[in-house]
């Protein structure tokens, strides 16, 4: 949870408004991202801790309740999927 999650270098985060979606660009195409994964991503700044963005999402989403798993779960996804490194 201390880990401070970052976009790898070539990613960017952002509102697409032909898609009507937050995407995620990258060199070779695009994700088109669910609202939740959205959520996630842009609470990523390279210098929030794991435990800071859920507190902060947990604070946004305060009808969801603990979100602690859902966020380590999607960070670890968008790990593998190469979208994020972890420091």
């Amino acid at each position: 949870m201390d880990q401070v999650p970052r976009l790898r270098p070539g990613f960017r985060f952002q509102w697409e408004p032909v898609q009507k979606a937050h995407v995620l660009l990258y060199p070779e195409g695009m994700v088109k991202l669910n609202d939740s994964a959205a959520a996630i991503l842009s609470e990523i700044d390279g210098e929030r801790t794991v435990s800071a963005i859920v507190a902060r999402l947990e604070e946004r989403f305060p009808d969801a309740g603990a979100l602690d798993g859902d966020v380590q779960e999607f960070l670890e996804d968008a790990r593998q999927q190469h979208w994020i490194t972890m420091l």
